[in-house]
Protein backbone atom coordinates (compact mmCIF):
# COMPACT_ATOMS: atom_id res chain seq x y z
CA UNK A 1 0.00 0.00 0.00
CA UNK A 2 2.57 2.74 0.81
CA UNK A 3 4.15 1.97 -2.52
CA UNK A 4 1.08 2.55 -4.70
CA UNK A 5 0.25 5.46 -2.48
CA UNK A 6 3.45 7.07 -3.56
CA UNK A 7 3.02 6.27 -7.18
CA UNK A 8 -0.60 7.56 -7.23
CA UNK A 9 0.54 10.41 -5.64
CA UNK A 10 3.50 11.62 -7.64
CA UNK A 11 1.92 13.10 -10.75
CA UNK A 12 0.10 15.26 -8.47
CA UNK A 13 3.35 16.82 -6.97
CA UNK A 14 4.71 16.85 -10.63
CA UNK A 15 1.94 18.90 -12.18
CA UNK A 16 1.75 20.81 -9.10
CA UNK A 17 6.17 21.42 -9.46
CA UNK A 18 4.83 22.34 -13.57
CA UNK A 19 2.58 24.80 -12.44
CA UNK A 20 5.25 26.59 -10.22
CA UNK A 21 7.79 26.33 -13.02
CA UNK A 22 5.28 27.87 -15.66
CA UNK A 23 3.81 30.44 -13.28
CA UNK A 24 7.68 31.33 -12.57
CA UNK A 25 8.46 31.82 -16.02
CA UNK A 26 5.45 33.96 -16.94
CA UNK A 27 6.75 36.45 -13.79
CA UNK A 28 10.00 36.78 -15.30
CA UNK A 29 8.62 37.16 -18.81
CA UNK A 30 6.31 40.06 -17.13
CA UNK A 31 9.56 41.62 -15.73
CA UNK A 32 11.62 41.57 -18.75
CA UNK A 33 8.50 43.05 -20.78
CA UNK A 34 8.25 45.70 -18.12
CA UNK A 35 11.99 45.99 -18.96
CA UNK A 36 12.09 46.61 -22.49
CA UNK A 37 8.61 48.88 -22.52
CA UNK A 38 8.38 50.21 -19.10
CA UNK A 39 5.24 52.29 -18.14
CA UNK A 40 6.75 55.32 -16.62
CA UNK A 41 10.09 57.53 -16.20
CA UNK A 42 10.96 56.83 -13.07
CA UNK A 43 10.27 59.20 -10.07
CA UNK A 44 14.12 60.66 -9.27
CA UNK A 45 13.21 62.16 -6.31
CA UNK A 46 13.24 58.68 -4.84
CA UNK A 47 17.20 58.19 -3.93
CA UNK A 48 17.49 54.46 -5.30
CA UNK A 49 16.06 55.25 -8.21
CA UNK A 50 18.23 58.18 -8.63
CA UNK A 51 21.24 56.89 -8.04
CA UNK A 52 20.51 53.95 -10.26
CA UNK A 53 19.90 56.31 -13.18
CA UNK A 54 22.87 57.63 -13.52
CA UNK A 55 22.37 60.89 -13.44
CA UNK A 56 24.92 62.16 -10.95
CA UNK A 57 27.84 60.99 -13.54
CA UNK A 58 25.69 61.86 -16.36
CA UNK A 59 25.24 65.93 -15.46
CA UNK A 60 28.96 65.89 -14.69
CA UNK A 61 30.27 65.04 -17.50
CA UNK A 62 27.74 67.18 -19.40
CA UNK A 63 25.56 64.29 -21.21
CA UNK A 64 22.03 65.38 -20.39
CA UNK A 65 19.26 67.31 -21.78
CA UNK A 66 16.74 68.44 -18.90
CA UNK A 67 13.02 69.51 -20.19
CA UNK A 68 11.36 71.61 -17.76
CA UNK A 69 7.63 72.68 -18.44
CA UNK A 70 6.74 75.98 -18.42
CA UNK A 71 5.00 77.61 -15.08
CA UNK A 72 1.01 77.92 -14.06
CA UNK A 73 -0.42 79.77 -17.51
CA UNK A 74 -1.99 82.68 -16.55
CA UNK A 75 -5.09 81.71 -18.63
CA UNK A 76 -6.08 78.59 -17.03
CA UNK A 77 -5.82 80.31 -13.51
CA UNK A 78 -7.44 82.26 -11.06
CA UNK A 79 -4.36 83.15 -9.65
CA UNK A 80 -2.61 87.10 -9.98
CA UNK A 81 -0.93 87.28 -13.28
CA UNK A 82 2.46 89.07 -14.12
CA UNK A 83 1.09 90.33 -17.07
CA UNK A 84 -0.55 89.16 -20.31
CA UNK A 85 -2.95 86.47 -20.44
CA UNK A 86 0.20 84.57 -22.50
CA UNK A 87 2.27 84.27 -19.66
CA UNK A 88 2.76 82.53 -16.41
CA UNK A 89 1.12 83.27 -13.10
CA UNK A 90 2.76 85.39 -9.77
CA UNK A 91 2.88 81.85 -8.41
CA UNK A 92 4.66 80.30 -11.05
CA UNK A 93 7.37 82.41 -11.35
CA UNK A 94 8.47 81.65 -7.57
CA UNK A 95 8.49 78.04 -8.29
CA UNK A 96 10.39 78.69 -11.63
CA UNK A 97 12.77 80.59 -9.46
CA UNK A 98 12.82 77.40 -6.77
CA UNK A 99 13.42 75.31 -10.13
CA UNK A 100 15.82 77.49 -11.31
CA UNK A 101 18.11 77.56 -7.93
CA UNK A 102 17.79 73.70 -8.32
CA UNK A 103 19.64 73.68 -11.25
CA UNK A 104 21.63 75.74 -10.11
CA UNK A 105 22.70 73.83 -7.47
CA UNK A 106 23.20 70.55 -9.66
CA UNK A 107 26.15 72.88 -11.77
CA UNK A 108 24.84 75.18 -14.22
CA UNK A 109 28.78 76.26 -15.57
CA UNK A 110 28.68 74.60 -18.59
CA UNK A 111 25.06 74.35 -19.49
CA UNK A 112 23.43 75.36 -22.59
CA UNK A 113 19.72 76.87 -21.91
CA UNK A 114 16.95 77.13 -24.79
CA UNK A 115 13.19 78.07 -24.41
CA UNK A 116 9.68 77.80 -26.90
CA UNK A 117 9.09 81.44 -28.15
CA UNK A 118 6.28 81.47 -26.45
CA UNK A 119 5.84 84.09 -23.37
CA UNK A 120 4.91 81.52 -20.50
CA UNK A 121 8.04 79.98 -21.62
CA UNK A 122 10.04 82.64 -21.85
CA UNK A 123 8.88 84.26 -18.81
CA UNK A 124 9.92 81.03 -17.12
CA UNK A 125 12.82 81.02 -18.37
CA UNK A 126 13.56 84.67 -17.08
CA UNK A 127 12.82 83.58 -13.65
CA UNK A 128 14.73 80.85 -13.88
CA UNK A 129 17.89 82.16 -14.37
CA UNK A 130 17.14 85.83 -14.05
CA UNK A 131 18.21 86.19 -18.26
CA UNK A 132 16.72 85.51 -21.54
CA UNK A 133 16.96 82.13 -23.34
CA UNK A 134 17.29 81.30 -26.65
CA UNK A 135 14.06 81.02 -28.39
CA UNK A 136 13.89 77.96 -30.89
CA UNK A 137 10.65 76.97 -32.64
CA UNK A 138 11.22 73.59 -32.24
CA UNK A 139 10.54 73.32 -28.45
CA UNK A 140 7.24 74.98 -29.52
CA UNK A 141 6.75 72.54 -32.72
CA UNK A 142 7.55 69.13 -31.36
CA UNK A 143 4.85 66.36 -31.68
CA UNK A 144 6.87 64.41 -34.57
CA UNK A 145 10.29 64.78 -34.16
CA UNK A 146 11.07 66.00 -30.47
CA UNK A 147 13.53 63.07 -29.48
CA UNK A 148 15.28 63.79 -32.47
CA UNK A 149 15.69 67.49 -32.20
CA UNK A 150 16.84 67.22 -28.78
CA UNK A 151 19.36 64.86 -29.81
CA UNK A 152 20.81 67.00 -32.61
CA UNK A 153 20.95 69.87 -30.61
CA UNK A 154 23.04 68.77 -27.81
CA UNK A 155 26.83 70.08 -27.40
CA UNK A 156 28.72 67.00 -26.58
CA UNK A 157 30.01 67.88 -22.73
CA UNK A 158 27.49 70.50 -22.39
CA UNK A 159 24.61 69.81 -20.28
CA UNK A 160 21.22 71.25 -21.96
CA UNK A 161 18.11 72.80 -20.74
CA UNK A 162 14.68 73.45 -22.35
CA UNK A 163 12.08 75.27 -21.37
CA UNK A 164 8.91 73.42 -23.11
CA UNK A 165 5.88 72.31 -23.17
CA UNK A 166 3.88 69.38 -21.74
CA UNK A 167 2.84 68.49 -25.21
CA UNK A 168 6.25 68.17 -26.37
CA UNK A 169 7.34 65.98 -23.33
CA UNK A 170 5.21 63.74 -24.12
CA UNK A 171 6.28 63.57 -27.04
CA UNK A 172 9.66 62.61 -26.20
CA UNK A 173 8.86 59.60 -24.59
CA UNK A 174 6.33 58.23 -26.40
CA UNK A 175 9.06 58.72 -28.95
CA UNK A 176 11.61 57.29 -26.45
CA UNK A 177 9.18 54.24 -25.64
CA UNK A 178 8.26 55.33 -22.58
CA UNK A 179 4.45 54.93 -21.89
CA UNK A 180 1.66 55.39 -19.34
CA UNK A 181 2.70 58.23 -17.79
CA UNK A 182 0.30 61.25 -16.27
CA UNK A 183 1.50 63.65 -17.73
CA UNK A 184 4.28 66.31 -16.51
CA UNK A 185 2.93 69.07 -14.09
CA UNK A 186 3.69 72.97 -13.84
CA UNK A 187 7.33 73.33 -14.04
CA UNK A 188 7.99 69.72 -14.02
CA UNK A 189 11.49 68.34 -15.29
CA UNK A 190 12.58 65.03 -17.32
CA UNK A 191 15.85 64.20 -17.49
CA UNK A 192 17.44 62.54 -20.82
CA UNK A 193 21.12 61.38 -21.20
CA UNK A 194 23.03 61.71 -24.39
CA UNK A 195 25.92 59.18 -25.54
CA UNK A 196 28.35 61.79 -26.85
CA UNK A 197 30.08 59.07 -28.90
CA UNK A 198 26.71 57.72 -30.55
CA UNK A 199 24.01 60.21 -29.61
CA UNK A 200 21.69 57.63 -28.08
CA UNK A 201 19.38 59.09 -25.65
CA UNK A 202 18.33 57.70 -22.69
CA UNK A 203 15.36 58.47 -20.60
CA UNK A 204 16.80 59.33 -16.80
CA UNK A 205 13.38 59.73 -15.06
CA UNK A 206 11.29 62.74 -14.10
CA UNK A 207 10.64 65.33 -10.97
CA UNK A 208 8.04 67.39 -10.11
CA UNK A 209 8.60 71.21 -9.00
CA UNK A 210 8.10 70.56 -5.51
CA UNK A 211 10.60 67.96 -5.19
CA UNK A 212 13.74 69.50 -6.02
CA UNK A 213 15.12 69.19 -2.02
CA UNK A 214 14.58 65.46 -2.21
CA UNK A 215 16.39 64.98 -5.65
CA UNK A 216 19.50 68.08 -4.14
CA UNK A 217 19.51 65.56 -1.09
CA UNK A 218 20.70 62.29 -2.83
CA UNK A 219 22.44 64.31 -5.61
CA UNK A 220 24.72 65.50 -2.68
CA UNK A 221 24.86 62.62 -0.36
Amino acid sequence: MPVRSAVQTLPLRWFTLRRRVIATGLVAAAVAAWALHPTGAVDLADGKAMRHSGLKAAWQAGNVAVLVRHGERCDRSNNACLGDADGITLAGSRVASNVGDGLQALGMGNAQVLTSPLTRTQQTAMFMFGAAATPQDWLMNCRKTMLKDVVAHKQPGHNMVLVTHSECMNALEQQAGIHGSDGPGYASALFVSIDPVTGTPKVLGDLNASEWPRLLRHFKG
